[in-house]
């Protein structure tokens, strides 16, 4: 048949179609009309609720397609294509080449799947699909933390200490007495959260109970004696008093400063600050210390992971005094000079490591001047504190859940020579203690004020027996000695709140421990 001819004759079908199509339509609008005027028609009720079933059944398979949309996006693994979209021939060795390679890539993604994984996970990386993970409010997070007043150390364990030394030793330490004058909720050091305020109490004051005329109540015990300052305007984030006068504290805080409070004069001064004509004016400093044998220098440590040196007796205007050596690239968490060898720096950073630093070799032009680093070790987790002792021990504590102490006293650094290098082997811990030190975000402490539980040493033990103390997420406070033995765990029915902060009398063994609202709990 011409080409003419079929196209003529498929318009006369097309025509005929949409005749048929048009008169079937009128016939059926004519039969519902006559059912409708005999009362046999459908409803409208029956119509809706119709649409609606259609409605719902569309949204339904519409849910469906976008679900297996979201399945398919979800899916890894290779997947077949076709040849013949792609434009291949069937038997061309092109596609041979490429179903080769699609069959080599789907081999490659099932041994992948079955394969054992090594390395460390990350829950939020392998949550199953479908679910959600959320760190700061599932439940497995509230399983490691602490549970209130649940003890790890008894009283069992006293009693069955089989050293009799040790024995002593824990008895003595777990019967220091919660502070009876004043409950610890009563105690409150700072009048809001610790944000720049320092308070001051005085323990040996006395309760006197005023009573009523008749005698026979008594009225509301008095509030106990606290003196507080607004010293900075941030968080104070540590303090301490220079020399052995015991009239001068010194302290810094997160809003870069650092002052001193002459008890004395009643005066508080600013020591040092960045210079305001500074780019980089917002170092907030995390820790201080200061060398026995140069009380007009000081030595500082900054979140953005610098050591500082200032000299007191520079002009307060300038900053002539003052060096700063970038030791990290992250915070330092603490550091600590040597108690009797403060040439010897122990920094603890949020790169996970502990160092020791050796000031008195200080090499390198301008702002890459820094001290000798004499060795370094690694943790799993950071590590937010370094504190030495009397003995050249320095103790750590990371989120890794440890406390570590590390003995260089045992290898003689006092006579370590300029810049030597100490080994990887003796930089390694010589005790390893089990302890929680998940935080969470629930908790600010401070050294006094930082955001990790610290170990702090005894400075001058009168039994000669080095201890260290570390608040407990259960609400205790910990103690243990240098051999990483515990030897007491404190609490009492007054401690509501975690004592954090946790810092042992320097000659008396009497321990304080500090909340996060400035509430104090003394143990004596």
């Amino acid at each position: 048949m011409a080409p003419s001819a079929k196209t003529e004759e498929e318009n006369e079908y097309e025509a005929q179609r949409a005749a048929n199509i048009a008169k079937n339509q009128a016939l059926l609008r004519e039969l519902q009309l006559n059912a409708a005027k005999a009362g046999l028609g459908i409803s409208s009720k029956s119509t809706a609720k119709s649409a609606l079933s259609r409605a719902s059944t569309d949204r339904s398979h519409n849910k469906k397609a976008a679900a297996a949309v979201k399945k398919e996006k979800a899916e890894i693994a290779p997947r077949r294509t076709s040849s013949r979209l792609a434009g291949l021939q069937a038997d061309s060795e092109v596609a041979k080449r490429k179903a080769e390679e699609e069959h080599a890539a789907i081999q490659e993604a099932a041994r992948i799947k079955r394969q054992r994984i090594s390395a460390d996970l990350d829950l939020g990386d392998v949550v199953v699909t479908g679910k959600e993970w959320d760190r700061s409010r599932n439940f497995l997070v509230e399983a490691t933390r602490g549970k209130k007043y649940e003890r790890t150390f008894m009283e069992k364990d006293v009693r069955e200490t089989g050293d009799r030394g040790l024995k002593e030793l824990r008895q003595r330490m777990s019967g220091l007495q919660l502070y009876e004058g004043f409950e610890p909720n009563r105690i409150k050091i700072t009048p809001e959260r610790i944000m720049g305020n320092l308070g001051i109490f005085d323990a040996s004051q006395s309760i006197q109970v005023v009573e009523s005329e008749d005698d026979e109540e008594a009225l509301s015990p008095p509030e106990p004696a606290i003196t507080a300052f607004k010293l900075h305007t941030r968080t104070i984030s540590s303090f301490v008093f220079p020399g052995s006068t015991g009239t001068t504290l010194l302290s810094t805080s997160y809003d870069s400063s650092i002052r001193s409070l002459d008890l004395s004069a009643s005066k508080s001064i600013e020591l040092y600050a960045p210079p305001t004509t500074s780019t980089d004016d917002d170092e907030p400093i995390t820790g201080i210390d200061v060398p026995f044998d140069s009380p007009s220098t000081i030595y500082f440590s900054t979140m953005n992971g610098s050591l500082g040196r200032h000299d007191t007796r520079a002009p307060t205007d300038n900053t002539g005094g003052t060096e700063l050596y970038q030791l990290s690239e992250k915070k330092i968490g603490g550091f600590s000079l040597h108690p009797q060898h403060p040439h010897l720096v122990a920094t603890a950073s949020l790169d996970r490591m502990l160092k020791i630093w050796d000031l008195r070799k200080v090499s390198g032009r301008g702002e890459g001047r820094v001290p000798a680093l004499l060795g370094e070790h690694e943790s799993r987790l950071s590590v937010s504190h370094a504190a030495w002792n009397m003995a050249g021990q320095v103790a750590t504590a990371s989120y890794d859940d440890t406390i570590k102490v590390h003995d260089f006293g045992a290898q003689d650094c006092g006579a370590w020579k300029v810049a030597r290098d100490v080994v990887e082997a003796n930089m390694l811990p010589a005790v390893t203690i089990p302890h929680n030190n998940q935080t969470g975000r629930w908790v600010t402490i401070s050294r006094f004020v930082a955001h990790s539980l610290r170990p702090q040493w005894q400075l001058q033990p009168p039994d000669g027996i080095h201890k260290l103390c570390i608040g407990n997420m259960n609400r205790f406070v910990d103690v243990y000695s240098a051999k990483g033995e515990q030897l007491a765990q404190l609490g009492g029915d007054g401690v509501t709140a975690v004592p954090a902060v946790a810092q042992f009398h320097p000659s008396v063994d009497w321990i304080a421990g500090g909340t996060a609202s400035g509430k104090l709990c003394l143990w004596m």
